[in-house]
């Protein structure tokens, strides 16, 4: 069998290992324990973080039964774009894009600061001392260099970096563990009750924030080794680690406080929490070890969600709703895409610097907060094209598959939407009209840009219009695609959208 790659070269194909380190190293284990949980106790000052990312760790798996589903169906990498253009209409599919690009982007970008602020924390433990924003411009050009590289390379870097933060995590969690405050280990912050107040609940979407990445094996599903197996696979994979390390770090961290003291001791410490509860009972070396991986464990997740973010904006200009230039590619790798991508956070980190605004509330908790609001938004959309995709024609896939998961995951993920938006100021802790509404009208106003562009398209360049969703460019959209006997064994279906009729474009793109 050919391998085909971005560009349908020949090319080296990924297995579910390197793909499921692509996708922790997006989650970033050790930024998400030693950068957000601490903002989540200190700064909403909630006690329900263990059991919130727990809740959402099982929402998002029932989620992933439907979404892997269809990924054995269309295996591109435009991801939940894909989804919505093939399940709902192409416009919706346009408008889903445009939120993608934005969500990502708020995610990658936001990550510099807490970036810049740990490397200039694990470089004072050897004598150096720099700015944020010189440790930030440092990461953001050798994030822009290997931004350019193979996926392989970037996949066995990434593959050291993130088997060093999940021991230290794991490390410094057994530590905490084995020294509780009183003496006797609680488990107050494992009450699901705690969820259940407005506070509570704003903590869902920063737990959905801390979880974004475990979707970034549907990017790859074109470069996969077996897209069918390969994807589902790492996700559920990347979850179960999610799980375990979040919802375990989190209830760690108040088992050594105790459970009364854990909001008061992370205001305290806001940006090394994770690290100072721990110190007393463990080497010196070891801490300072693990100041150092949480500055690397940034930067894998900076270089996860460049790629990821690269990936999105070169299937969409590869179809011609992006300008093409963006669909250039080098040696299987999506330059032109990565490059802008890069020079789009080169602009922000330079009006942060200069406006001297703080790296880590104002770029890094707010940045990536806002991205995963985005991406819950993306979620709700793909999970009823899911349900869409599959009402008229099952294409092989179980019941529970093809309807009864979707269903409930777009309950559940409609509801925490509505709650998020309703709780974003809680969230954020904030009153700040700007802060609080900008986020939700941005991709409001993003999507109905999308859904605009999209009916242009339909009017203006019909070609274009009709290989929406389908991953190729215009002029060979109507060529014939991946067999999906070759993705799950299953008698052929047309899964792509017909170029040949546009007209019929925006009814639900079923089969």
């Amino acid at each position: 069998m050919s391998e085909t790659g971005l560009t349908g070269q020949h090319t080296r194909k990924l297995g579910t290992w390197s793909v499921f380190v692509i996708a922790v190293s997006a989650m970033t284990p050790l930024t998400v324990v030693a950068g957000a949980l601490p903002l989540g106790y200190g700064q909403v000052k909630e006690k329900g973080i263990p059991v919130a990312y727990v809740v959402v760790a099982v929402v998002l798996a029932i989620f992933a039964v439907g979404l892997t589903a269809m990924a054995r169906h269309v295996p591109n990498s435009g991801a939940f774009y894909a989804y919505a253009a093939r399940g709902l209409t192409r416009p919706a599919g346009v408008g889903t894009a445009f939120v993608a690009l934005l969500a990502y982007n708020a995610m990658q970008i936001g990550l510099y600061g807490a970036f810049g602020v740990a490397a200039h924390n694990a470089a004072a433990i050897f004598g150096l001392k720099m700015s944020w924003i010189v440790w930030a411009l440092l990461g953001w050009a050798l994030v822009g260099f290997l931004g350019l590289r193979q996926i392989d390379l970037n996949a066995r870097i990434l593959t050291v970096l993130v088997c060093a933060e999940v021991l230290i995590v794991l490390t410094l969690d057994a530590a905490m563990v084995g020294h509780p405050a009183g003496g006797s280990v609680a488990l107050d912050t494992l009450n699901p009750g705690l969820v259940a107040s407005a506070g509570g609940i704003s903590l869902l979407v920063a737990a959905v924030a801390g979880m974004v990445g475990f979707e970034a094996p549907l990017v790859y599903a074109a470069e996969a080794r077996d897209p069918r197996r390969t994807v589902a696979r790492a996700i559920f994979l990347t979850l179960g680690v999610a799980a375990v390390l979040y919802g375990g770090s989190a209830w760690a961290m108040s088992v050594v406080t105790g459970p009364d003291r854990i909001i008061d001791e992370a205001a305290k410490y806001l940006n090394d929490l994770f690290f100072v509860l721990p110190d007393p009972y463990l080497p010196t070396v070891i801490v300072d070890l693990a100041r150092v991986f949480f500055a690397t464990s940034l930067f894998a997740a900076m270089l996860a969600f460049h790629h990821t973010v690269a990936r999105y904006a070169l299937t969409v200009a590869r179809e011609g709703v992006l300008p093409p230039a963006l669909a250039r590619t080098r040696d299987d790798v999506p330059a032109n895409a990565s490059i802008a991508q890069s020079a789009l956070a080169f602009v922000v980190l330079v009006i942060f610097a200069a406006l001297v605004l703080d790296p880590t509330t104002d770029l890094f908790f707010f940045g990536t907060v806002s991205g995963g609001l985005g991406v819950l938004v993306l979620m709700t959309i793909a999970s009823v094209a899911v349900i869409r995709f599959f009402r008229r024609d099952a294409r092989g896939e179980t019941r529970w598959r093809s309807s009864i998961a979707p269903w409930i995951a777009t309950v559940f993920l409609a509801l925490m939407l509505l709650l998020s938006v309703a709780f974003f100021g809680d969230l954020l802790d904030s009153d700040n009209v700007v802060k609080v509404y900008l986020p939700p009208l941005a991709f409001l106003g993003v999507y109905l840009a999308g859904v605009r562009w999209a009916r242009r398209l339909r009017r203006d360049r019909p070609a274009v219009y009709a290989a929406i969703g389908s991953g190729l460019p215009p002029e060979t959209a109507g060529a014939t695609e991946i067999p999906p006997q070759r993705l799950n064994g299953s008698t052929p279906t047309t899964d792509r959208p017909s170029p040949a009729r546009p007209e019929q474009a925006d009814k639900p793109q079923a089969g």
